[in-house]
């Protein structure tokens, strides 16, 4: 096992490190945490796609090299590569989102797919880079909607353009770091990482910005699915699992491959859980359950194996459900009057360190 538990600000200090996708929710919380830890941050994404947007209440520009650049555009990726000779590439740019993966697949293959592969051809040749980890997602499997937490080992797969597209870029990945990238002695990874929560997200069909906006309203949110079941997790675990990943490959290249980050699998829970006890920080929220399979296909059963984080990495969650749930409402309260949503952020922090794993 790799020794620490936790983030090392005298590794990241002074590191120049390529973060694709910093306008997004987890993109911009990282990019925070990165310039606190002293890193030289160069950032590739298009503009912050909400409003409002994490990345834009926060300033995480102020802090950081920032470029908006599409990653589908394969010269202007590499000529940021070349410029910058960053040392640890992170790899977090894509359209994250199952639902508008349906309603934009070209889209969605061509960026996430293509987009992977744009990143590391970049990184071939270049002899600044040593660590590069890409961010998929607990949905690169082949779900059989049984009761069986998935590991790194088993079938990839996907029924929707989004899973598939990052089951693909698992492929693309794998394949990089094989043909070429390992040989020039850049360790590459995969992070497979459970839903996220926390402040600052204003995603469209994510579950708990849905709920602020509706109760913030005064309005009923309306639950599709409230049994599906998931590993949900506070951003902050696999944002450090994501570190604390890239110093270990930094330490010990033979440890890259893929890894799952969340929960414990019998700490996965439903949807109507996570709403429960969100609803907590509004007396009056209402809340409509109709579980009516509308829409398109989307998986109802979903655990992570996460032996081989803790056993090679030491990663430990430090936050359980309830935690993450009461920390991500008691930030959108907090900024919907009037706090700094930086100063929230690096708060949750603090708090998220001080936690024991």
């Amino acid at each position: 096992m790799v020794n620490g538990m936790t983030p090392n600000i005298h590794f990241w200090h002074g590191k120049r490190v390529l973060l694709t996708g910093h306008t997004g929710f987890k993109g911009a919380w990282l990019a925070l945490w990165l310039q606190r830890l002293g890193a030289k941050v160069t950032g590739i994404a298009l503009p912050a796609a909400t409003t409002p947007a994490l990345f834009t209440l926060a300033d995480v520009a102020q802090g950081m090299n920032n470029h908006f650049i599409d990653i589908r555009d394969a010269a202007a990726v590499a000529s940021v590569v070349r410029t910058t000779q960053p040392e640890i590439v992170l790899h977090l740019a894509a359209q994250a989102l199952v639902r508008p993966g349906y309603a934009a697949p070209l889209e969605t293959y061509a960026t996430n797919v293509m987009g992977t592969a744009h990143v590391l051809d970049a990184l071939r040749g270049l002899g600044s880079v040593r660590v590069a980890l890409v961010i998929t997602t607990d949905k690169v499997y082949r779900n059989r909607e049984w009761a069986y937490p998935y590991r790194e080992s088993d079938p990839l797969g996907g029924h929707d353009p989004y899973s598939a597209s990052k089951a693909a870029a698992e492929l693309v990945t794998a394949s990089y770091r094989e043909a070429f990238l390992q040989a020039q002695g850049v360790a590459v990874a995969t992070a497979r990482a459970g839903n996220v929560m926390g402040g600052g997200d204003w995603s469209a069909d994510r579950l708990l910005p849905d709920a602020v906006r509706a109760w913030e309203q005064g309005a009923t949110l309306h639950i599709r699915q409230p049994q599906s079941t998931r590993p949900w997790q506070h951003v902050l675990e696999p944002l450090a699992a994501y570190l604390q990943l890239a110093q270990a490959l930094w330490q010990q290249p033979p440890l890259a491959g893929a890894y799952n980050f969340g929960p414990l699998p019998h700490e996965a829970a439903t949807v109507q859980q996570v709403i429960e006890l969100a609803a907590r920080a509004y007396p009056s929220a209402g809340v409509r359950y109709d579980d009516q399979h509308q829409g398109p296909h989307e998986a109802r059963w979903l655990a992570l194996e996460t032996a081989q984080a803790r056993s090679k990495l030491g990663v430990q969650p430090r936050w359980p459900l309830a935690t993450a749930v009461e920390h991500t409402m008691a930030w959108y309260r907090a900024q919907q009057q009037g706090a700094d949503a930086c100063a929230l952020c690096h708060a949750d922090i603090d708090r998220y360190l001080k936690a024991t794993p």
